[in-house]
């Protein structure tokens, strides 16, 4: 799912309209739309992205998937990823392998389980 169709799924969960929305985050509800529909990306700082997931009550796996889209809507990578050289390094060979299509399921899982131990708080 991408950023804009997320924002507007959480909003229409909290059953907010665009502008009561837009009223309770200070936002301005033209550029809001335009979040929605895809039109511009999240924005790039996070204490934004924070006080949002906040207002909208965001927590835990929602919480970081709504962090994790926002950035993959800037084209860039997470910020806690990019910044972990072990896993950075273990990006192009996934990159050469998801373009060779080599990866099957159980290799894709198997490669989600690397980088995931190479993150984790044990391999620091």
């Amino acid at each position: 799912m991408n950023f804009g169709a997320l924002l507007k799924n959480i909003r229409i969960a909290k059953e907010l309209t665009l502008r009561q929305c837009c009223e309770q985050l200070g936002v301005d509800p033209s550029n809001w739309s335009k979040l929605e529909r895809g039109i511009i990306p999240a924005p790039k700082d996070p204490a934004i992205l924070e006080t949002w997931a906040d207002a909208l009550d965001l927590t835990g796996a929602a919480r970081q998937e709504f962090i994790d889209t926002a950035a993959l809507s800037r084209r860039e990578l997470p910020a806690d990823i990019a910044s972990d050289e072990r896993v950075l390094a273990a990006l192009p060979a996934f990159f050469r392998a998801a373009r060779g299509s080599e990866l099957d399921d159980d290799a894709l899982k198997q490669f989600v389980e690397d980088v995931r131990a190479l993150h984790s708080p044990k391999s620091k």
